[in-house]
């Protein structure tokens, strides 16, 4: 089972009450989801990994991180609070957070990405942002359509819109592909009901989680060939090439300030193939054409390329430098029905 929670830390809370709420539930979720995943096959127990946002002034967070085992390539649930208590003058009064990746080890069983967070504007305006996204190596028709209907059931009669939005936001265009299979993305949610609208992250994130676990066990224990696990590495290093080159999400994490480079690349894969990396370069657009060829030399340009902590905090160094170099080029980048306001407030500095 996981274990290990809480590490420690010495960090503050945002005050306003709100948040202390929402901290609550991203911690639940991650306690109960870790859980899951910890007692499934072949798992092994988590690290709790600690950070703190400018010495914990400021907040900061933990991850519950697994080893590679048997069951997980790579496993990260990751929990976040961000506050700016003392800075009235800052937009951003606080940001709170759950953000999980986990890849398996099998290359038929599905990985999944899921985000659950609440941030508050200084000015009192404050929004959800939900999402999930099951990400195949190999498409299992099953799976998908097993994972659309726990999200058909976790977004409820915002389907439709959520649907819509992860559609355009999870597109690779350079690829011409989507990133996952089965997704959904709520983006700026906000009914004027805070207790409505915890319940409702809250029932979103039990099903998105549950239904996850659920998909996954049996999957653990599919056979699969060499020809499988190459297929997985090429899906990886799309993975790496969408959440680098297109998240929005992950390049104002990385802008804004570099206390958590390893945490805010947990999702990415453990091996991916810099070469083929390096070779999409020609269906970027221009401005872009640096950014994947730095990425694919910080990995080291090899088709079996190790993503350990040296070389994320080398490819987060390649993202900030280009996008504070080239601000122009977050227009190349993933669109939504709202730009979250960390990158609308916190662009290149």
């Amino acid at each position: 089972m996981c274990g290990l929670y809480g590490g420690g830390m010495q960090r503050t809370q945002a005050a306003e009450p709100r948040a202390g709420r929402a901290l609550e539930l991203v911690t639940r979720l991650q306690t109960r989801f870790a859980d899951g995943l910890g007692a499934l096959p072949g798992a092994k127990t988590y690290e709790s990994v600690t950070w703190l946002r400018d010495e914990g002034r400021h907040g900061g967070g933990e991850r519950l991180v697994s080893p590679v085992c048997e069951a997980f390539n790579r496993a990260s649930v990751n929990v976040s609070q961000v506050h700016y208590d003392d800075l009235p003058s800052r937009r951003l009064s606080s940001a709170t957070a759950l953000s999980t990746i986990v890849h398996p080890s099998n290359p038929r069983a599905p990985s999944v990405h899921i985000h659950i967070s609440w941030t508050a504007m200084r000015d009192g305006k404050a929004y959800w942002r939900l999402m999930a996204d099951l990400n195949p190596s190999i498409l299992d028709d099953a799976d998908r359509d097993a994972y659309e209907a726990v999200l058909r059931r976790a977004a409820g009669e915002h389907y439709d819109l959520a649907k819509d939005n992860a559609d355009a936001y999870f597109y690779i265009p350079a690829l011409a592909r989507h990133r996952g299979v089965a997704h959904v993305y709520l983006e700026g949610y906000d009914s004027g009901d805070f207790d409505d609208d915890l319940a409702f992250a809250s029932a979103f994130g039990d099903t998105v989680t549950d239904g996850y676990v659920a998909l996954l066990e049996p999957a653990l224990g599919r056979e699969f060939t060499e020809h499988d696990v190459a297929a997985q590495r090429a899906y990886h290093t799309a993975y790496l090439f969408q959440v680098l080159t297109l998240d929005r999400g992950t390049t104002s994490g990385l802008l804004i300030h570099d206390q958590n480079d390893v945490g805010i690349l947990g999702s990415l894969p453990a091996v991916v193939d810099a070469t083929l990396l390096r070779s999409w370069a020609e269906h970027v657009p221009d401005v872009q054409v640096p950014l994947v060829h730095g990425l694919a030399e910080a990995l080291g340009g090899e088709p079996l390329a190790a993503v350990d902590e040296p070389r994320k905090r080398a490819l987060a160094k390649v993202v900030r430098e280009h996008y504070r170099a080239n601000p122009e080029a977050l227009s190349k980048q993933a669109t939504g029905p709202i730009i979250p306001t960390t990158v609308a407030n916190h662009g290149p500095r």
